[in-house]
C-alpha cells in the first residue's frame, strides 16, 4: 500500500545546496524532487521527455535555441526528449521532476 507524503516537510529535511533523489515509481516512470540553489550543466535526455513542476522558489530552464523560461511555485513546463536545456535557481528551489526512470543524461560540454 502506498503512503501519503508531504513534498515540503521532505524538502525542509534537505539541507544540502543541492539534492536530487526519487520519491515515487509510476509505472516506468520516476518522480524526482530536487531542493537546489545554483546552475546545472547543459544537457539532455536522448530517451525521455522531462517535466518540472515547481513547488517552492524559482526555477530558470535555459535554452539554446529559445529564451529562458521562468517558472514560478505551481508552474510547471514539458522538456521534451532531446532538447538541451540547464536549470538555474539563485534562490532556494523545491521542483519536481517526471521522467523515464531509465532516461540517460547526457551533458553537453562547452
Amino acid at each position: 500500500m502506498s503512503k501519503i507524503q508531504n513534498l515540503l516537510a521532505i524538502a525542509n529535511e534537505v539541507k544540502e545546496k543541492h539534492a536530487n533523489f526519487s520519491i515515487s515509481e509510476v509505472n516506468d516512470h520516476c518522480v524526482r524532487i530536487a531542493v537546489f540553489t545554483g546552475e546545472y550543466d547543459w544537457h539532455h535526455h536522448p530517451d525521455s521527455d522531462e517535466l518540472f513542476i515547481v513547488l517552492e522558489g524559482e526555477l530558470l530552464i535555459d535554452f539554446k535555441d529559445k529564451e529562458t523560461a521562468v517558472l514560478k511555485a505551481n508552474d510547471s513546463l514539458l522538456i521534451p526528449k532531446g532538447t538541451v536545456h540547464r536549470t538555474r535557481s539563485y534562490v532556494r528551489t523545491v521542483n519536481l521532476c517526471v521522467e523515464h526512470k531509465q532516461a540517460e543524461t547526457v551533458i553537453i560540454e562547452e
